[in-house]
Formats: structure tokens, C-alpha cells, sequence
């Protein structure tokens, strides 16, 4: 397949707003491919060269790219800033250019090329980067060209994600979505949405049911429900185990053992991978002597001093790509850890909790990890009710955020929120005492102090997991401080767009002043959930939308992505549980 084949189908797909349609577009693509080219168009059509948790980046700015569009075009880079200022969008300006090609690219030559401008590194790699960038424009279409430069600079935004990918090998394969849920098991065990491409086009449905788990890939993990009270839990549950909810970050921890050399890799809950941030994790876990293993922990910040855990908002600052050695000594982290997955070249995901909890135990038991910094998270048999409520308060009052409840029975289910796991978080009087992710999609201009801001209230909005689209629910003007919101505006300016995105659900009068493309992740508390004649959140045919009173800003939530956040059905649920309480 050529290059431009791709880029034709990608200016099909920007201008098609119908998920439908777009997902046959999609599958009519992947019908012309070979599996090769199957693995390449998934990962390219999610806006990446590689998934997430390889890590592969351009690291070209904007600036940088207008030297590179300036080369392609023969002009000044002043002439191409002048450009991008009337068309918004460095791919525009490129497109606009009126070169001839004498040989057109295959689809899986531009690929390579991209894949070793994003590997070059060191010194004199951004004038190198500039350089290989052009003359692979040069040697493509204006139309492909733009792709080229969007996939470069992160900003292809074609309004879908890996499950509109999902229904189109569906369609590739069965006509239907028939097969879809099939192929988001194997997802769901392998997050890979190049290889699960590559898989159904070579191998047929075949092959994506016979996939496995394959250490190294991350396996979207499984989420809890709610409930709101500890009766409701025991009513929904019975006999069943309750965990601490530690305010840190959840982690996938991969350990392998092969050729003499052992490999410890860490993915967070939106599968990127965070192994070089965490070389005290890794000495910690060294020690462990197996042939593989895939654990479930959540990582937290505490004082050595004291053994006191850290607030969120300094275990986060553990995230950082620069001065890990020095970040490691100064913010230690404890990792605590609640499941296993996979052990010797065996999955366990299969076998109830408490099985894979003795495992777990005897593993770690048995190694010589640091057990100061790698523990088996506390875990503790519920009777009743009443002893739930009383586990989950001491809990509060030791300043953790609540209990995760669990079936001893529950297998795991990769990427599945269901009733296997609740977490219990309190609801009184009416209010929503809950936070709920929700995912920024525009912003209003400031008034009166916050003129100078340039902005003043955000626009938020949930997912809805059916239609692949977010909905709003709130605008959003407190808990953010001055210097907050200057920041929050750079961060929202960077990921603006020039209309409303297709995949999201806006009435008109709450549009805002500012499109942002829906990725950037914020916790937010308010005191309940109402019935909304604007919001779109939950709304159907028969009912109004939902949205959120008196919501304000909590903090970010970097370790997950707009398709984990809060979903539509979930808000329904809490405005049920919030009425009945």
C-alpha cells in the first residue's frame, strides 16, 4: 500500500463525523492492507508511531517543525509562522505546498523513516531530525505530507480510540460488529492495537482468541464499581475481603528473566511505561528469582523518618524524567502490592482472588526483595456490614481514601469495571461526596480579574463507553489558584483545536471560547449530580442530561487516559445511588 492511500483515508475520516461510517472506513482500509500494513494504520490512526508504552516520541517542537515546513515549501520561517497563524495548523500549511513526487512511498517505507527520525538523540539530533523530516516531505504528496507533520507533532485528532478500531477489524473480518467483543478480550490481554491489527488480518478471529499474555506488554487492568454504602456492598457481595485504597498511583509491574539478564519494566494504569523513573523500585524487586511475573501495586510516597505516607500531590512528583536518582532519595517510595497476574509462564487471572492472593504471598514471602519497600498490601476478611463500615472509617481517619472491596471468588477481568471489586466512598445526605475524572474539552475567556488569565471556567466532560464520545457535564471556575490558571491555560492552549471536536457532545450554549482536544484528565468534587436541560451526560431520548453543582478542580490525573476517566453510565449510577441515599 502507498503512503497516500493512508493519507486519503485519513482526509475521509477528519471530515466524516458519523462513528459508523468512520468505522467503515476504517475496515475498508484494513481490507486493503496486509497484516503488516494492518499493525502500522492502528497504531498511525491513533495518532502514535508505536503504543504508548514503547515510549517512542519525536521530541520536535513546533518551532522546529515550521523550519522543517519552511524548507519543504522554499521560504523564510517568518513567511510560515505568518501561514500558521491564518490556518491554525502546521499540516494546513504544508498541504497548501505544490510539489510533484516522481515515485510515490509505500506505506511501510514512510513508516521506517519516521521510526528512525524518532530514534535519532544526542547531539546536533534536532538539525538532524530537520533534516530527514524535510527530505521525506519532499518525497511525499502535499496531502500526505500533512499527516506526516500531524503524526510528528502529536496532533492528529481524528475523533476516535482503540475501540472504533476494534469494531472496524470487526467489520473487516465478520461484516459486523459481531466479533468486537472477542477482539477487545484480546486487547484487554495484550494492549497492543498494532499487534491485535497485525493478529486479525494475518491469523483471522483464529488468532486474536488464541492470544496470550506476553510479559512486557501491559494488560489494561481491571477497575471497581461503586456503591454507596458498606450494607449495599454486603448485599451485592457477601462474604468478601477489604483492601486499604492508598492515595498513590497504581502501577504493572513486569519482570522476565532471559538470556542471563533480568528486565523489570513498570507500567502505570494508562499503560505507559514508568520503568526509568523508579530505579529504587527496581533494586528493591531484583532480588526476585523467578523465570516472569506480573504484579498489581500501587506505588506511595512516604518519610522515612516516620513511615508516614505522603499526599498524592508528592508522590506524583515522582513522575519526572530528570534527577531520578536524586528524586528517589529525597521522595522514597513504598510499593505495595494487591494481585498477580502471571507467574512463570502461567497466567493466574483465571483462578479466584484468594488463590492469586496465596501465591502472591508466598512469593514475596519467600524472595529476598526489600521487603521495607516492597510489601503485600494489608487485606482484611469482612463479617458484616458493620465491620465494613468500621474497617473502612479507621481507613478515613488513618488519611487514606477509603476501601477497595473484593470477591474472593472474582477471577481477574483485564479491562473490565464490574462488581468484582467496589470501592467504597461515602455518600451523605443527598451530596456526592465521591470525585469523579472527568476530561477538560474547552475553556472560557476570563472576566474581571481573570481577564488577564485569558481564561476563567473550563468545560468538562465524561466518556461514553457506547458511542466512543465524551459528553459534557460541567463548567468548572473554583479550586484552582491564580497561578493555576495561567498554567491550566498553556496546558489547554497546546492541545487547542479550531472547532469542536466530532466525538464530543456539546449544546450549543455551552460552547466555549477554546476547543481543547479531549486528553487532558482532571479530578473534580462537587456537591451533587442534577438533572441538566445542557449537559449532555447521560442523556437519552427519554431523559435529561446530568450534570454536577457547585463542581470544583481537585487536581490532575496524569497517570489516566480521557478513555479511563469517569464514564456516562457510571455518573447515572451515582445519581441513582445519590437519590436513594
Amino acid at each position: 500500500m502507498n503512503f497516500d492511500v493512508l493519507a486519503g483515508a485519513l482526509q475521509e475520516l477528519e471530515q466524516e463525523s458519523s462513528r459508523l461510517k468512520m468505522t467503515q472506513l476504517l475496515s475498508t482500509l484494513f481490507i486493503q492492507s496486509q497484516s503488516t500494513e494492518a499493525g502500522i494504520i492502528a497504531n498511525l490512526c491513533t495518532g502514535q508511531l508505536q503504543p504508548s508504552y514503547k515510549m517512542v516520541i519525536f521530541g520536535l517542537a513546533e518551532k522546529n517543525m515550521i523550519k522543517v515546513v519552511a524548507r519543504v515549501l522554499g521560504c523564510g520561517d517568518n513567511d510560515v509562522t505568518e501561514r500558521l497563524k491564518k490556518a491554525g495548523d502546521l499540516g494546513l500549511v504544508v498541504a497548501a505546498g505544490t510539489w510533484q513526487v516522481s515515485k510515490k512511498l509505500s506505506l511501510e517505507v514512510v513508516y521506517e523513516q519516521l521510526n528512525d527520525i524518532a530514534q535519532l538523540s544526542g547531539t546536533g539530533s534536532q538539525e538532524a531530525k530537520i533534516d530527514a523530516l524535510a527530505q521525506l516531505l519532499q518525497r511525499v504528496e502535499p496531502l500526505s505530507a500533512k499527516f506526516v507533520v500531524r503524526i510528528v507533532l502529536n496532533t492528529l485528532r481524528l475523533g476516535f480510540s482503540d475501540m472504533t478500531i476494534i469494531d472496524a477489524l470487526s467489520w473487516m473480518l465478520a461484516g459486523d460488529k459481531s466479533l468486537s467483543e472477542s477482539i477487545e478480550d484480546a486487547f484487554n490481554v495484550c494492549a497492543d492495537i498494532g499487534l491485535i491489527a497485525l493478529i486479525a488480518k494475518r491469523d483471522g478471529i483464529a488468532g486474536i482468541k488464541a492470544m496470550k499474555v506476553v510479559v512486557g506488554i501491559p494488560i489494561r487492568p481491571a477497575a471497581a464499581e461503586r456503591l454507596p454504602s458498606a450494607q449495599a456492598i454486603m448485599e451485592k457481595l457477601g462474604p468478601c475481603v477489604a483492601e486499604p485504597k492508598l492515595d498513590g498511583f497504581r502501577l504493572q509491574v513486569h519482570i522476565s528473566f532471559a538470556h542471563g539478564r533480568q528486565t523489570i519494566a513498570f507500567f502505570s494504569r494508562n499503560l505507559t511505561d514508568m520503568s526509568a523513573m523508579y530505579p529504587d523500585l527496581v533494586k528493591a524487586l531484583a532480588p526476585l528469582a523467578v523465570k516472569n511475573v506480573i504484579f498489581e501495586g500501587e506505588a506511595i510516597a512516604f518519610d522515612r523518618n516516620t513511615g508516614a505516607f505522603m499526599k498524592f500531590q508528592e508522590t506524583v512528583r515522582r513522575k519526572r524524567k530528570h534527577d531520578v536518582e536524586a528524586a528517589a532519595e529525597q521522595m522514597p517510595l513504598q510499593l505495595f502490592l494487591f494481585d498477580i497476574l502471571y507467574l512463570d509462564d502461567k497466567s493466574l487471572m483465571g483462578l479466584p482472588l484468594e488463590k492469586r492472593r496465596a501465591e502472591l504471598e508466598m512469593l514475596i514471602k519467600k524472595s529476598h526483595v526489600d521487603h521495607e519497600i516492597v510489601r503485600v498490601g494489608a487485606q482484611v476478611a469482612i463479617k458484616d456490614a458493620k465491620h465494613l463500615e468500621e474497617y473502612f472509617l479507621a481507613q478515613v481517619s488513618a488519611g487514606l481514601e477509603g476501601v477497595v472491596v473484593k470477591r474472593t471468588d472474582a477471577i481477574y477481568q483485564p479491562g473490565k469495571r464490574n462488581f468484582n471489586w467496589i470501592k467504597l466512598k461515602r455518600l451523605e445526605a443527598g451530596h456526592l461526596l465521591d470525585t469523579i475524572d472527568c476530561v477538560v474539552l474547552g475553556y472560557y475567556a476570563g472576566q474581571g480579574k481573570r481577564a488577564s488569565f485569558g481564561i476563567g471556567a473550563i468545560l468538562v466532560g465524561v466518556y461514553h463507553e457506547k458511542l466512543d464520545a465524551f459528553q459534557t457535564l460541567a463548567k468548572i471556575g473554583t479550586g484552582i489558584s491564580d497561578d493555576g490558571w495561567r498554567k491550566l491555560k498553556h496546558t489547554c492552549d497546546a492541545l487547542k483545536v479550531d472547532h469542536k471536536p466530532k466525538n464530543v457532545e456539546c449544546h450549543k450554549d455551552l460552547y466555549p471560547d477554546v476547543w481543547v482536544a479531549p486528553s487532558l484528565v482532571i479530578e473534580v468534587k462537587a456537591d451533587e449530580i442534577t438533572q441538566s436541560p445542557l449537559h449532555s451526560a447521560a442523556q437519552t431520548a427519554h431523559t435529561l442530561g446530568l450534570a454536577l453543582r457547585f463542581p470544583r478542580f481537585v487536581r490532575y490525573r496524569d497517570d489516566k487516559d480521557a478513555a479511563e476517566i469517569t464514564t456516562a453510565h457510571e455518573v447515572r449510577e451515582l445519581y441513582e445511588q445519590q437519590k436513594n441515599n
